[in-house]
Parts: C-alpha cells; structure tokens; sequence
C-alpha cells in the first residue's frame, strides 16, 4: 500500500476585484495584469459593452444584459477581499460610484489606480 503525504494547506491568495469604466478597457486589462502578477486572485468585467458584439447589438437584449452585467459584478464585490478602483485621471463614472458605495458599505478595503 502506498503511503500518503499529508496535503499541504497553502492559504488562499487574496482576491481583488477590479471596478472602472470599461471605457478603459485597456487599463482594466494593465490592473488585471499587475495584480495576477503580485499573487492576488483578480475579478473583473468580463464584457465590453462599448464595443460591438452580436450579444448586445439588439438595445432591448443590450439593456437587459447590462442590468445582468451590473448584478453579477456585485457579486464579485461580495466575493472579494479588497477593490481596486481603476481610474484614469481620477475618473470614476456613475456605476463605478455605485460600486464604490456598494463595497464601502460591506467594510471593503478600496484603493485607486489614480487620486481622487
């Protein structure tokens, strides 16, 4: 019989959820890359709706989608250790101060990408 190794219990990585503007698409991308890289787990917008896509071209299905959209990155906040809010210039849009107050509310820790 083979003998086994006691499982080794290496602790979870600290998960950040990044919110922003996907106006920003590609600083989204840079913090996602950044945070991954200093060893934190990294949630995300998964759609860019500015973007044309099959999925969002119809408005009554692109309205229904980005209300879907809104809830499921909620839950991500829920999910998350801490908040990177990423913020060009010190931008932060409508919904992205939604989600601000949203996990301010929880107690989450929340940094910026740039001053407020």
């Amino acid at each position: 019989m083979r003998q086994q190794t006691p499982h080794l219990t290496v602790p979870r990585p600290p998960i950040v959820v990044l919110c922003g503007s996907t106006t920003y698409w590609d600083q989204l991308a840079e913090a996602t890359l950044y945070e991954t890289t200093a060893g934190r787990i990294v949630l995300a917008p998964g759609c860019n709706m500015k973007q044309p896509h099959p999925l969002w071209s119809d408005l009554k299905r692109a309205d229904r989608l980005k209300a879907k959209l809104n809830e499921l990155h909620l839950r991500k906040i829920d999910l998350a250790d801490e908040v990177l809010v990423v913020n060009p210039g010190g931008y932060i849009g409508e919904s992205t101060q939604r989600e601000i107050d949203y996990a301010h509310n929880l107690g989450k820790p929340i940094r910026y990408t740039d001053p407020v």
